[in-house]
């Protein structure tokens, strides 16, 4: 385990009590003569022994609840008992969330955005990794520079899919991928561009003056889950302090096929980015929550081998 990971523990305060036994999802502690001590490596720094401990006996240097302090919000740092929150309230805010496309020209102040990044490290982990990175991209004009480089992109991709040769070898060759971009994305991304540089209209972002790109370093065990997760932390957080959101799946993946777009960024190159979160002030409000399909759902009972 790193120095950093490893558990320093308190002999002297540690009363026996065995709770961080009962939490350690790696097995690391074990007690011994009636005090903690490291039983095994394997540690990766959940610090549910500290948050569990009455008597303050374990430390984990790589973490720390002050990087949990938010700037906008007061949480009074406390931790939240199971069943304590009001479910009807927590649901209400699940199903008001929805995808904003219309936006006001007020910007969201930066102090905000990066307590909404703070908010998505506060999501769950593969492993505990936490190989999160948040690039923020600050104001409405930093935001059409970047569509800029997503709409040159798209613009090389649509002349590629209109050419019948083109979507012959990838149909022979690469699973008619490029076929199955032209029929179902050529003529929506060739209308957007279109609108954009004749009329200004942005199909992009629809015109939110800020975006939190969610990624993840090298090492992560579930890399899109972990940058997912943390995406809908912020965008539920961002819907309670009266933010609107939208996810921008064709800038992820213009990214995803174009690296250069993000070392324009000063993105590192051995980051991915997973998710694009478009941000404003909205300028729409409803009047009541939109409709889902109804929720697929199977008990399952493993047949026996």
């Amino acid at each position: 385990m790193e120095n950093l990971t490893r558990p320093r523990l308190d002999a002297d305060r540690c009363t026996g009590c065995g709770l961080c036994l009962d939490v350690c999802p790696s097995d690391a502690l074990a007690l011994e003569n009636g005090t903690i001590t490291l039983s095994r490596e394997g540690c990766f720094g959940c610090d549910h022994c500290a948050a569990v401990c009455p008597a303050g006996a374990i430390t984990i240097d790589s973490v720390s609840t002050g990087n949990l302090t938010l700037a906008t919000v007061e949480t009074g740092g406390r931790w939240l008992p199971f069943g304590e929150f009001d479910t009807a309230l927590l649901v209400r805010l699940l199903y008001s969330r929805r995808s904003c496309r219309s936006f006001t020209e007020e910007p969201v102040e930066k102090a905000v955005l990066e307590d909404l990044a703070r908010i998505g490290t506060m999501a769950p982990s593969g492993t505990n990794s936490q190989r999160w990175s948040f690039t923020i991209v600050p104001s409405r004009q930093a935001l059409l520079d970047y569509g800029q480089l997503i709409g040159r992109f798209y613009e090389r991709l649509n002349r590629l899919a209109a050419n019948p040769a083109a979507r012959l070898f990838s149909r022979l060759f690469m699973r008619d991928r490029l076929g199955h971009y032209y029929r179902r994305y050529h003529a929506q991304v060739e209308d957007a561009l279109r609108q954009f540089s004749q009329a200004g209209r942005d199909k992009l972002f629809h015109g939110a003056t800020a975006a939190i790109l969610v990624g993840t370093e090298p090492g992560a065990s579930c890399p899109r889950e972990d940058a997912l997760l943390a995406a809908q932390n912020i965008t539920l957080a961002a819907h309670a302090m009266g933010i609107g959101t939208c996810l921008i799946g064709f800038a992820v993946e213009a990214m995803r096929r174009d690296r250069s777009i993000q070392r324009s960024l000063g993105i590192p190159g051995t980051e991915d980015i997973h998710t694009v979160i478009a941000l404003g002030k909205p300028a729409v409000a409803y009047l009541r929550p939109a409709g889902r399909k109804p929720a697929k759902i199977r008990y399952a009972f493993p047949s026996k081998t």
